[in-house]
């Protein structure tokens, strides 16, 4: 853990959180998009959904990638560079003349941003106390929730006021912006701020995978992955097609189902503001059960409930019960291995955003078929089984320490 004034790693991590709330903006705006988007290029919903499956992907596969580049040249510098490229990209995907082009714009977007938020997570990990960590992570969830609910707001309102490709040319100015408050930081602060790490030894394709099998042998990684992958599939990949539910299920416009998604940021700021308080009352173990609870009844509502207004508070409570469950795995995280926490934790958002795509795979192929309802209802099934097996493992493990 390096020694950095308070005030400069107060900045760092302000200008990280704005990156962090474009980057999660960016990832959520096409959620309230398919309906538009199905009819502007003529395709199914199922197939519009590749905008949002190409970014998950090209996310979690380029995790492989930021995280030993984050350890090697400092995570502030990666960051800087992962939010440049976002903002140029995000312009290009504004222009896309047809939705192959979109498809492929989305997943260089997803390229770029997978070197924000991961890096930002290692980086409190370096910074910040473990004692202290899952507050400060609360308090960046702050600005991923904020950028989601910005997201999938501006997303609906883009689409029914100003058109889809307005919401990419904002997104563009937001990721420039950050970008350039990250670079005066970088070049104000002292050598060596936000990295765990920094060699002169040349790459080796050898001793990256030699690295990455010896955290794959340690039980403690390979769980935490395993179960950050389901919770992928489950949680983030029917995230996606809420909105959908919204329009086609309750006849809401896409601005209303953007709106109503707003709900599930908000879910994600309630928690945040009393982190530290639940985690006092219930432990890590409790907070996975009761999260997972929660999403689980969030789903069987939007699936079931013949009523618009418990489908909205089902949207509220998926979003809590998510960022419950979703910032215990992430603290985890952060502490699975301290000795390669960049590619550690990036190797978490790999395997995150790779569930997810399995997930909003199968979702579109459950949309276009008419099975929406059951799958919902399966995913909150599968939801409740899996905060079990985290909260036993998180009991056993804090009984033993």
């Amino acid at each position: 853990m390096h020694s950095t004034s308070p005030e400069s790693t107060q900045r760092t991590l302000r200008f990280m959180a704005l990156a962090a709330f474009a980057s999660m903006a960016s990832m959520r705006v096409c959620d309230p998009m398919l309906p538009a988007l199905s009819q502007e290029f003529n395709v199914s919903t199922g197939d519009a959904s590749a905008v949002i499956a190409a970014f998950a992907v090209a996310y979690g596969v380029l995790q492989l990638f930021y995280g030993p580049l984050g350890d090697r040249l400092g995570k502030t510098r990666v960051v800087l560079g992962a939010t440049s490229a976002c903002a140029f990209f995000s312009a290009i995907t504004a222009l896309a003349p047809n939705l192959t082009a979109l498809v492929v714009s989305r997943a260089a977007m997803g390229a770029s941003a997978a070197g924000i938020i991961p890096l930002c997570m290692a980086w409190i990990g370096d910074q910040v106390p473990y004692e202290q960590r899952q507050e400060t992570l609360a308090g960046l969830m702050v600005a991923t929730v904020s950028g989601m609910m910005a997201g999938q707001w501006f997303g609906g309102f883009a689409v029914e006021a100003l058109g889809w490709r307005v919401a990419f040319a904002v997104l563009a100015f937001l990721f420039a912006t950050a970008a350039t408050l990250l670079w005066r930081q970088v070049n104000a602060s002292t050598p060596g701020v936000g990295s765990a790490s920094q060699s002169s030894a040349p790459f080796s394709l050898a001793a990256y995978l030699a690295n990455t099998r010896q955290l794959l042998a340690m039980p403690r990684v390979r769980w935490v992955l395993t179960v950050v992958t389901i919770e992928g599939a489950l949680a983030f990949g029917t995230l996606a097609f809420v909105p959908s539910r919204m329009v086609e299920g309750y006849g809401l416009s896409a601005a209303a189902a953007g709106g109503v998604m707003v709900l599930y940021g908000i879910g994600g700021l309630v928690y945040s503001l009393f982190a530290r308080r639940w985690l006092a009352l219930l432990g890590e173990h409790g907070l996975a059960l009761l999260g997972a609870s929660a999403i689980a009844t969030g789903l069987l509502l939007l699936a079931w409930s013949p009523s618009v207004a418990w489908a909205v508070a089902g949207c509220f409570a998926a979003g809590l019960g998510f960022y419950m469950l979703h910032n215990t795995l992430q603290t985890q995280a952060t502490q699975m291995a301290p000795q390669a926490r960049g590619m550690a934790v990036t190797l978490f958002a790999c395997l995150l955003f790779l569930g997810q795509s399995a997930g909003v795979f199968l979702m579109a192929l459950s949309v276009d078929r008419g099975w929406l309802v059951p799958v919902f209802t399966a995913a909150a099934v599968g939801v409740i089984a899996l905060g079990v097996v985290i909260s036993r493992s998180l009991r056993q493990r804090s009984a033993a320490a």
